[in-house]
């Protein structure tokens, strides 16, 4: 466990400000609540006295943060191979593949990214959930991006919520809308499925916006951008307004096939083993450089396959 000593002074801005704002302004590379709690726990001291959060300080008093990066390590590491796209000392992209569960949970105490990213920089076990800042479904592949730093955990944190990290997916859906459009509707808990989300009311507010990108005889390929990221948001938004991701076994429903198609579209429908969600474009600042930094990931060989199906499938019964 790593202690680091930070020492400030209240100056006239910060003057008449409760301690824990006072340390948020001079310690930004730290998050409030981690900063709340170190206050709890006497690592802060005023002058040489120990204060609470809501204590006020100022102008000319000094104040020592002895900041200790807990760990947080839920999980050891485990030798998981990781497709890393970029890596610096503050963040790493990465291509996850299907199948991967991103940290431990019921059912999944082994075998994530976390337990991978914890083998491939040790570090990483003193940020909350080894530095992930946002997930994806075990079964929908693409691009995520890993914080290594604590002033990196805590920008792309803030980043995620004013939402200025883009997040593009394709999505492979059932149904044949006209135009693209949004979801504006608040995902929570499934009243009567706990396991599962849904548009309810006092769900939390979420956003999706998406447009046509292809259509075939009744699927259609479909460009989707999130403003916000609850749990299995596309999902559940597309299927709330009947166009239900390919092969989710969760929000789906019922197989559909196109009438009259071909063994082989049948059978690559049928067997396609996950939703048909791929996250192929992440976009953001660099959370320490500024710079404006863009990945891509390229379909992956199952979509890929199942789209191809498709096509020639619509190409057979064209006219």
């Amino acid at each position: 466990m790593e202690e680091i000593q930070h020492r400030g002074i209240v100056d006239q801005e910060l003057s008449g400000q409760r301690l824990d704002q006072a340390l948020a302004r001079l310690f930004s590379d730290y998050s409030r609540s981690r900063l709340q709690r170190w206050i709890k726990a006497g690592r802060v001291r005023v002058d040489g006295e120990v204060r609470k959060p809501r204590d006020k300080v100022w102008k000319g008093e000094h104040i020592v943060l002895r900041a200790v990066l807990e760990s947080e390590q839920y999980c050891g590491p485990e030798d998981i191979p990781l497709d890393i796209l970029y890596e610096d000392e503050h963040l790493l992209v990465m291509d996850k593949p299907a199948g991967l569960v991103v940290h431990p949970g019921s059912g999944n105490p082994g075998g994530t990214v976390q337990n991978a990213l914890l083998h491939h920089d040790p570090g990483l076990a003193g940020l909350p959930r080894a530095g992930i800042v946002h997930r994806l479904d075990k079964d929908t592949t693409g691009l995520m991006v890993v914080a290594r730093s604590p002033v990196a955990h805590k920008r792309l944190v803030e980043a995620l919520q004013a939402r200025n990290i883009k997040r593009e997916y394709l999505a492979l859906v059932v149904g044949r809308p006209t135009a693209g459009g949004e979801v504006d509707a608040p995902v929570g808990r499934h009243p009567g499925k706990r396991v599962c989300m849904a548009v309810v009311p006092g769900g939390k507010p979420a956003r999706t916006h998406y447009r046509i990108n292809e259509r075939f005889r009744i699927h259609s390929l479909l460009d989707v951008r999130l403003e916000s990221g609850r749990t299995h948001q596309i999902r559940v938004h597309m299927a709330h307004i009947r166009y239900p991701l390919v092969g989710d076994a969760v929000y789906g429903g019922r197989l559909k096939l196109p009438r009259n198609a071909s063994e082989a579209t049948k059978a690559v429908l049928r067997t396609f083993p996950r939703q048909a969600l791929h996250a192929r474009r992440l976009s953001l600042q660099h959370p320490v450089t500024g710079d404006a930094l863009v990945w891509e990931s390229p379909v992956p060989a199952d979509l890929q396959a199942l789209i191809d199906q498709l096509r020639e499938d619509a190409a057979e019964h064209a006219g």
